[in-house]
This record gives structure tokens, C-alpha cells and sequence, in this order.
């Protein structure tokens, strides 16, 4: 009997790639959606956060629940609304398969639920291990809360596993397509100082991580889902350049132009943290890439 996952999110960047290489490593795969379509790929069922439900055959269904529900936090500009949005999203969810985890009969051995490196704020050179201090801002705010949601679904003595996830790194969307279009246009220049960490993680290694977190019953608590390198803004930006063949042309693009542009969100840009992927190497997980120029080969290939 092959093992069931229930993923919420399944449809974004990462949930669709972790669907994929489950299926492939021989699990099945069901999706939460607020609008089930009996034609998508894989089983759907049917969730309302705002309505505070879930159709309770998920929960029965489920050997392990992944949680990567959440707005994208990059989408728009945050306003008042979108800021609440971002958040509710993110802690709503996870309150609601805490809720229905605790009410309902079921067999789930096991819930990984996911945060952002953006936890430990702006936190410059330290290297941030799982137990250093968090930031104050938005972003640290929200994986906070996040946390806390996520850590209820323990407290009801299911295995819990919070990774936080550094910049994924993948050519079908997120950051990387985004740094790639001025690169193409021969208008690359890294953002900010340049100076900035970016804890970051090739998608790929990313689902082997859940994968692994399914499979080793050992892990429990709160992991760093970054690649063992971290690399600046400028080398992140000069790999892009080298992968695709294009030379970096422009000054760095100034702090304050990209304040004006993005507003509070600028954060994510001009902020970084360098974050230790030393806790994820003590469990025996190996790297496929683990570093930046590798990783951005391996998805912009010259060739290609």
C-alpha cells in the first residue's frame, strides 16, 4: 500500500514540483482546493478558509499532511489589506488542519508545515542557526505566527516538521525568472548593496527534503531549508549572467530606487539573512546543489 499525502497548496511553484517527485518516488498525492476539478491531475478535495471548513474524507485520507498554503508574499505591494492577507492566509490554514486534526478520526503519523528564513529579520553576516534570535519586521512577524500554528498540530502528538524555506530557486517561476528578465536584456546589475545574503535552496533539494521529512521518523521541529552555501545578492546575480552567457552591465540598482518601486516589500530584496544549513546536514540529507553557480546551471543551461 503506498502512502498517502495530502498536500494544501499543491497547485503553486513548489506544491506542483513536490507533487511530481512524490508520485515518482511511489506515494499518492491529493490536493486541497477551494474549487475541485474532477478533471485536474491528482485528487482533489475540497477546503474554504474563510468558511472555517474542510471536507473531512482529506483528513481520513491523509498518512501525511504538507501545509504550503499561503499568498504569495512577493505579489503585490503591501498594503494594509495585502499584509493581512499574506498572514491570514498562511496562519488561518494551518489553525483549520489543526482544527480538523483534533476532531476528526484519522491516521495522519505525520505534518510538515512550511516558514521563510524570513524569521530572523535582516540579520546581515551572523549566520542564523534554528536557534538564533528572529527579526521584528513584517515578514518575521508572519513566520512567527506561523510557527505557532504550525507547532498546535505537535501539541495534538502528530510529528511535526517546520521548515524554513530559504529563496527557492526554480526557471518555472518565484525569484529566479524575475532576476533572469534584466539579465537577458543585458540590463543586469545585482540590487541594493549587493552585499546582502540570500539564503536560498534549488526547488529539486527543497522536495527531497519534505520527501526525507516523511521518511525519517527522526526529524521533528524546526529545520533551515537552505542550500549549505549562501550566497550574496551580487553572486546570485553574477551566476544568472554566467549561466545564461550574458555579461553584467549596469551599476548595482540603488536602495532607495527600489524603495520607491516596492515600498515595505523592498525588504525581501534589500534584506537578507545567511542562514546555516547545518541542522538539515546532521540528519544525513545530501545536497544535490550546493552552490549557487551549480544550481543556476542546472536550470539555465547554455544549451538549453
Amino acid at each position: 500500500m503506498s502512502e498517502k499525502i495530502l498536500i494544501a497548496g499543491g497547485t503553486g511553484l513548489l506544491g506542483m514540483r513536490l507533487s511530481e517527485m512524490l508520485i515518482d518516488s511511489g506515494y499518492e498525492v491529493a490536493h486541497l482546493s477551494r474549487t475541485p476539478d474532477k478533471y485536474a491531475r491528482y485528487k482533489t478535495f475540497k477546503w474554504d478558509i474563510a468558511a472555517h471548513q474542510i471536507d473531512e474524507n482529506a483528513i481520513r485520507y491523509a498518512d501525511y499532511i504538507i501545509n504550503l498554503a499561503g499568498t504569495n508574499v512577493a505579489g503585490e505591494k503591501w498594503t494594509a489589506s495585502r499584509k493581512k492577507e499574506i498572514l491570514d492566509s498562511r496562519v488561518q490554514s494551518t489553525n483549520l488542519l489543526c482544527t480538523y486534526l483534533d476532531k476528526t478520526k484519522h491516521h495522519v503519523k505525520g505534518f510538515l508545515g512550511s516558514s521563510a528564513v524570513g524569521i530572523y529579520g535582516n540579520s546581515g553576516e551572523r549566520l542564523m542557526l534554528e536557534e538564533s534570535s528572529y527579526g521584528s519586521d513584517f515578514l518575521a512577524e508572519v513566520c512567527k505566527q506561523w510557527e505557532n500554528a504550525a507547532w498546535q498540530i505537535h501539541n495534538l502528538n502528530i510529528r511535526t516538521v517546520i521548515f524554513r524555506i530559504g529563496i527557492v530557486l526554480s526557471n518555472k517561476g518565484g525569484a529566479l525568472p524575475q532576476m533572469a528578465k534584466p539579465v537577458s536584456m543585458l540590463a543586469g546589475s545585482p540590487l541594493g548593496s549587493g552585499k546582502q545574503y540570500m539564503s536560498w535552496i534549488h526547488i529539486d533539494d527543497l522536495c527531497r527534503l519534505f520527501i526525507k521529512a516523511i521518511e525519517d521518523p527522526q526529524m521533528q521541529g524546526v529545520y533551515n531549508a537552505v542550500a549549505p552555501h549562501p550566497a550574496t545578492n551580487k553572486e546570485l546575480t553574477r551566476a544568472l549572467a554566467q549561466a545564461m552567457d550574458k555579461p553584467l552591465v549596469l551599476p548595482n540598482v540603488p536602495a532607495f530606487g527600489l524603495k520607491l518601486m516596492l515600498g515595505e516589500m523592498s525588504e525581501i530584496i534589500l534584506g537578507g539573512s545567511r542562514v546555516s544549513a547545518t541542522k538539515v546536514l546532521n540528519t544525513g540529507f545530501t545536497f544535490e546543489f550546493n552552490y549557487v553557480q551549480e544550481a543556476v546551471e542546472s536550470l539555465y543551461n547554455k544549451s538549453s
